[in-house]
């Protein structure tokens, strides 16, 4: 049904709007079908590992009354709350084996991509056709992940990915990447060698220059635009425009100071002149190669390894709304908890339909199951995932 073939008419892709909810209300379908084989077979998944004493311990609960049923979401569930707990327990067993990451790289998806508009039907947008948008960056996604596994253009030794969806519906991907030994980056002159916050010379440099204008320019804000959605306290939330810079710094538990010359290069975006200030840091070879937002950063110099990797792992966007709490016999209900007061978009929805991973670890990892705790391994040479 989400499949175009020639002269053969689809009315589902052509349906706008239509095709958007059609395709949220198959996924939530799928979905409380799997939800309700969990809720209604908790012992074949031994719910009564997670229940009682064990969980009341690890929650800090004292008391025996308190102590109800509890109707389990297992970790073998994709994008759940323990299968995100356990994940971050895996990237913390990589972590303790390679060391702290280097390279954190955040990748969006471009909707005006050829591989995109090139198959839309005329008077579409990419808003149209989210499973289109879902099919496109699962492939660049492949791509990106082949150069930089593969290819090793990095050195890249061991990685985590996730993939997310926003309320504003584009997916975009978390990459934390650990470097090997042999590539680390150790000192200034590697930060940029590998790292660009500055429009490029637009004579030497037009294609890049170009690419740099559309996708890596934040705002504007500030003065600039009071009103821009990163505003918060009328101050922006990602600190822009950052201060001029002759050369780069080394972060104190924080990223690194990027070089940002003050040397006259400005550009035109969304009617307002930016310069250097307003360069989001980028890499120029996987910016050209991509044609897409691609935020690169050096996170070595971060000390709280274990906020990066929660960063990632945060798990689902959700509405506000007050903690829930146990009934009046101490019953929680994870399934209902994690079904409760998500967004999910046109984009995630087709994501899960088709049977794309929302995230993974290379090398892989594994958990052992004892009696109070979990425990979690990895083997160079095992192929679980």
């Amino acid at each position: 049904m989400l499949q175009t073939r020639p002269g053969i008419f689809n009315p589902i892709l052509c349906g706008a709007r239509l095709l958007q909810q059609w395709g949220v209300d198959m996924y939530i379908k799928i979905e409380s079908c799997r939800l309700k084989w969990y809720r209604k077979n908790q012992t074949k998944i031994c719910a009564d590992l997670y229940k009682g004493v064990v969980d009341a311990i690890t929650s800090g609960e004292t008391r025996a009354s308190a102590v109800g049923v509890r109707i389990v979401l297992p970790g073998t569930y994709p994008g759940g709350d323990r299968d995100m707990k356990w994940r971050h327990m895996d990237a913390m067993a990589i972590v303790h084996t390679y060391g702290k990451p280097d390279i954190f790289l955040t990748m969006t998806c471009n909707p005006n991509w050829e591989e995109i508009t090139n198959e839309l039907f005329p008077g579409q947008t990419a808003q149209d056709r989210p499973d289109l948008v879902a099919r496109v960056f699962h492939g660049k996604l492949e791509a990106m992940k082949e150069m930089l596994f593969k290819k090793n253009i990095l050195g890249v030794v061991a990685n985590v990915y996730v993939v997310e969806f926003q309320k504003r519906g584009l997916p975009h991907a978390h990459f934390l990447l650990i470097m090997d030994f042999a590539y680390k980056l150790v000192v200034l002159e590697q930060y940029d060698r590998l790292i660009s916050a500055e429009l490029p010379d637009k004579q030497k440099y037009p294609e890049l220059h170009a690419l740099v204008v559309k996708h890596m320019m934040h705002g504007p804000c500030g003065a600039l635009n009071p009103k821009n959605v990163c505003m918060q306290q009328n101050e922006c939330k990602c600190r822009y425009p950052r201060p001029f810079n002759e050369n780069t710094a080394q972060g104190k538990n924080s990223y690194p100071v990027y070089r940002r010359r003050d040397n006259g290069r400005q550009a035109k975006v969304r009617g307002k002149m930016l310069d250097n200030r307003w360069v989001v840091p980028y890499n120029p070879y996987l910016l050209r190669m991509f044609n897409c937002h691609i935020n690169v950063e050096v996170c070595s110099s971060i000390k709280a390894v274990k906020y990066l990797y929660k960063y990632i792992y945060k798990g689902h966007d959700r509405a506000s709304f007050s903690i829930d709490q146990p009934d009046a016999d101490g019953n929680i209900d994870e399934i209902k908890r994690y079904v409760d007061a998500r967004w999910v978009t046109p984009p995630k929805a087709m994501w899960r339909i088709f049977g794309f991973p929302l995230c993974a670890n290379d090398p892989p990892a594994y958990s052992c199951l004892f009696i109070s705790q979990i425990c979690t391994g990895w083997h160079s040479m095992s192929k679980l995932t």
